[in-house]
């Protein structure tokens, strides 16, 4: 992680940009430590920036997937791609978006080569660039809406593990899930596995296998 702040003088002025540097990181995580270290506990981080906060929430999830499933490629497997299915994040800059998106992935990447070398399967890293290109995006937090010529709603989608192998996706708008979370006082996405407990998905996938996922997109 970089201790650099600031990008340009110019980019605090229009976008009010500035990093959270890593010490600061670490401290405010650790107030949520338990949570950090569940697998499956969903983070949303409304200004990602390059991803500070997201990939030392990746390590530290990785730490766990490692500790608890590492003698076995395919536990290993379906839950780092639980894990990194876990973090969403929003930024108005392109630049950021794709950096995030990168370091994210580098992340995951190491990790996973580095237990398994050349047994590291393409598919599971490319698996994890599918998810990161849906989760991570280059929006407006604060409207909810796309950004470009025709804005529309945010849609996130929900990354649920079924069967051990299989993923069940099911694609909710950010505005919804707010509401939602507002007036449930729930979570972003409930953990409770109820339909009663979040909006009306825009849309539903089939199961699919974890190394599959980009192929719900057909």
């Amino acid at each position: 992680m970089s201790d650099k702040q600031v990008v340009s003088k110019q980019r605090v002025t229009d976008h009010g940009e500035v990093y959270t540097g890593k010490r600061e990181v670490s401290a405010m995580l650790d107030l949520v430590v338990q949570e950090t270290e569940r697998i499956d506990s969903r983070f949303l981080e409304p200004a990602c920036g390059t991803g500070n906060f997201l990939v030392e929430i990746l390590n530290r999830k990785l730490d766990v997937v490692a500790a608890r499933y590492a003698k076995s490629q395919l536990e290993f497997e379906r839950y780092a791609v639980l894990a990194i299915s876990s973090l969403y994040g929003i930024d108005l800059l392109e630049d950021n978006v794709i950096e995030c998106r990168r370091r994210l992935l580098h992340a995951y990447e190491k990790r996973y080569v580095a237990l398994y070398g050349q047994a590291a399967q393409k598919e599971c890293l490319d698996a994890a660039s599918y998810i990161l290109r849906r989760n991570i995006v280059q929006d407006n937090a604060l409207t909810m809406l796309t950004v470009g010529p025709h804005p529309a709603p945010i849609v996130f989608s929900e990354w649920s593990p079924f069967n051990g192998s299989m993923l069940k996706r099911r694609d909710f708008t950010f505005h919804g899930l707010m509401a939602h979370a507002e007036h449930a006082a729930l979570p972003l996405f409930s953990d409770l596995g109820e339909d009663v407990f979040l909006p009306a998905p825009v849309r539903e996938y089939p199961l699919i296998h974890y190394l599959k996922v980009a192929d719900a997109e057909a």
